[in-house]
């Protein structure tokens, strides 16, 4: 039963990760066919994509009776976009700079979220006028920052405008959108069952199976997303797109499946989890003010990431 669970572990993770990318790509094209402007469909399309795999995660660990895993796996996934994928992105791109604009909104938009989700857990559960907080707090975050960008986009007209071509889309975008929702809807259903099933054999708490494993395999879209951008020379990128990722799970992910059930948090992730993401999140905060992640940063990120895991496995 145990190569059983893993291999649903593994295929349903590989579901849940493509499927997003699927439905990232075609809603994407979609929404610019339809006419959105670019910057509406990066912020609200775009932005929220590589952050479904944790939200359909959750909404299945809901339904599935195992509210434990979803603070976890929020948790667990602002930390690893934190201290993993900005650790590997720092080492990959030997100096990561932070632009202005993620001074000046996102980086205490971050700060904010990450604060009222702390206040949120710290008795060790998420009930619906909480979980709606939450939202109503990512709805003003949105229209914030569409209005900012909003602003910046008209600063930067001309005179001679370019006529925006609308793409054209097809039917096998549709096909895309429709397999890529089938790959996260079945995706997360297998996983959070072979989550629980992992957790009944080998006595471990579904929660730090969420926090450690479920994370860090939720996260391979951000992270691809980072290392690319890191490649090409963008930086500014692949940290908005950890910004925008937790500022996303923080307040989504715990707070749509709070709407359906009060949330608990698990002695590990309330322990341990909590205060490693309060300590990251500072950490991340105070490079961000500094405009720049040196080498010797990522290196540092990643060896705190360890001793997290080492800590949440009691290995010391």
């Amino acid at each position: 039963m145990i190569f059983f669970w893993l291999i649903v572990f593994v295929v349903s993770l590989a579901a849940l990760v493509k499927g997003a990318d699927w439905f990232l790509s075609s809603a994407e094209k979609v929404g610019l066919a339809v006419g959105l402007s670019p910057f509406i469909v990066g912020v609200t399309i775009v932005g929220a994509g590589t952050s479904l795999p944790e939200l359909f995660s959750s909404l299945a660990a809901v339904l599935s009776g195992a509210s434990e895993i979803v603070a976890a796996n929020a948790i667990g996934s602002n930390i690893a976009n934190i201290l993993l994928i900005v650790g590997i992105s720092a080492l990959v791109g030997r100096r990561l700079m932070v632009s202005k604009d993620l001074i000046d909104l996102d980086l205490p938009l971050l700060a904010i979220s990450t604060v009222l989700l702390l206040g949120v857990v710290w008795d060790k559960q998420v009930t619906w006028p909480e979980a709606v907080l939450l939202l109503i707090t990512y709805g003003i975050y949105l229209l914030y920052t569409i209005l900012h960008k909003e602003d910046a986009e008209e600063g930067k007209k001309t005179k001679k405008e370019k006529i925006l071509v609308r793409p054209k889309f097809f039917a096998k975008d549709f096909v895309l959108l429709s397999v890529g929702i089938l790959g996260l809807v079945f995706g997360a259903k297998y996983l959070i069952d072979s989550v629980i099933g992992l957790s009944e054999i080998f006595s471990i708490g579904t929660g730090v199976i969420a926090i450690t494993a479920v994370a860090v395999g939720t996260s391979l879209p951000e992270l691809l997303v980072s290392v690319k951008a890191v490649r090409k020379g963008k930086s500014e990128i692949a940290l908005g797109n950890i910004f925008g990722s937790n500022i996303f799970n923080g307040l989504v992910v715990v707070g749509i499946p709070g709407l359906f059930k009060t949330l608990v948090l698990d002695e590990p992730t309330f322990m341990i989890g909590v205060p490693a993401l309060a300590l990251t999140t500072l950490l991340f905060v105070i490079s961000g003010i500094s405009r720049r992640i040196h080498i010797w940063e990522g290196a540092f990120f990643l060896m705190v990431y360890v001793l997290f895991l080492a800590k949440l496995f009691s290995l010391f």
